[in-house]
């Protein structure tokens, strides 16, 4: 019944006109504003963040009576009671963030049984979750430009070229050894269903697991190079399909001892002297795990709300029932509020949204 009430109450919140924040546009990149000084670096980036981002405090969300306690008192990373949750931290996508962990925190039975792994390039955005979620259950990890910098090739869409959407790839080498699984997640979705149904996925033998959607024109992710190319025999003996990385449920333990990150970085270094693709991040992983996912329910990410690549423009949902929406592709929902050019779904968006003075 308490989730029928949250999922009541979020339509009809996402129905209420809000009063819109300042547009995020104008926000210097986190490059911009580098500095030789680490010292003065560090003042002025906190500066920044303490101006542009003023975050209300969110609610204090309290586990149901029939959910489990800690095994090891007070809450520890190592736990096994534990759901463990990824999100990558920066200042571009910080507002997206936010609200993606408001959104788990909402729609969860047992929240204080909710680990949150944040993947950082940048310092001192520690304080803001502190502040804005002062009881979550939380750890810092400081992922390294540098590992990706040489591997990254060109994209359509200058976003994708960050090096922290390849951290992803990297969470078996930052995460304790005694997390075993995690739920990866973009900054750019919200859900609307308990994550416990997501982090009880059977992924068999598999090492991840995610929807599929196979039918996708496959062949559109590779160059005519690649199809050309005895590359294109790393498919043999297999079917298979796309699949967003933006939500993956990832088996780590097995991941650590196959050792996936290398393979990543294997096609990275192809693509940069071959051009084998044109997205991304993405491709390196269809390379590695295509036609080797567990399959999960299409509800688990109602995907590309954010429109195509270059347009940006408006989407409707996929047929059939919603637990997540992701705004992938190059219109943000942040953004598009702020401008005053939102699209329909992005009201469904908004009551997660935690930017801004108390309305």
């Amino acid at each position: 019944m308490l989730w029928i009430m949250r999922f009541s109450g979020f339509f009809s919140a996402a129905m209420i006109m809000i009063v819109l924040s300042p547009s995020l546009q104008s926000f210097p990149p986190a490059e911009a504003i580098r500095s030789s000084n680490a010292e003065y670096d560090k003042y002025h980036l906190s500066a920044q963040i303490n101006n542009k981002f003023s975050f209300r405090r969110a609610s204090h969300f309290r586990n149901a009576d029939e959910c489990s306690s800690s095994k090891l008192g007070k809450t520890s990373v190592c736990d096994p009671s534990l759901i463990h949750v990824a999100i990558t931290l920066d200042i571009e996508y910080l507002r997206g963030s936010i609200a993606a962990v408001h959104s788990i925190l909402q729609h969860s039975m047992c929240p204080e049984n909710i680990f949150f792994h944040f993947l950082v390039s940048e310092s001192n955005l520690e304080s803001v979750i502190s502040s804005t979620f002062d009881q979550l259950n939380f750890k810092v990890y400081y992922f390294n430009p540098d590992l990706v910098r040489t591997l990254i090739s060109s994209s359509v869409r200058q976003a994708l070229e960050q090096p922290l959407n390849y951290a992803r790839n990297y969470l078996s080498d930052l995460l304790p050894s005694c997390v075993k699984r995690v739920i990866y997640l973009d900054s750019d979705l919200v859900l609307v269903d308990d994550v416990s149904k997501l982090w009880t996925t059977n992924l068999g033998k598999k090492t991840i697991g995610a929807p599929e959607y196979c039918h996708a024109n496959f062949t559109k992710y590779f160059t005519d190079k690649f199809w050309s190319n005895s590359y294109s025999r790393t498919f043999s003996g297999r079917k298979p399909c796309y699949f967003n990385t933006g939500v993956m449920v990832i088996d780590i333990a097995k991941w650590r001892r196959i050792g996936y990150t290398r393979r990543l970085e294997r096609w990275m270094e192809i693509q940069k002297s071959e051009r084998i693709y044109e997205l991304g991040s993405l491709p390196p992983y269809l390379l590695v795990f295509a036609g080797q996912v567990a399959p999960i329910e299409h509800r688990w990410n109602q995907h590309g709300l954010g429109g195509d690549n270059v347009k940006g423009s408006c989407r409707d949902l996929h047929p059939g029932p919603v637990s997540l929406l992701h705004w992938s592709g190059s219109g943000k929902p942040w953004l598009r509020l702020d401008s005053k050019q939102a699209c329909p779904l992005d009201m469904l968006w908004a009551p997660y949204d935690l930017y801004g003075q108390s309305r």
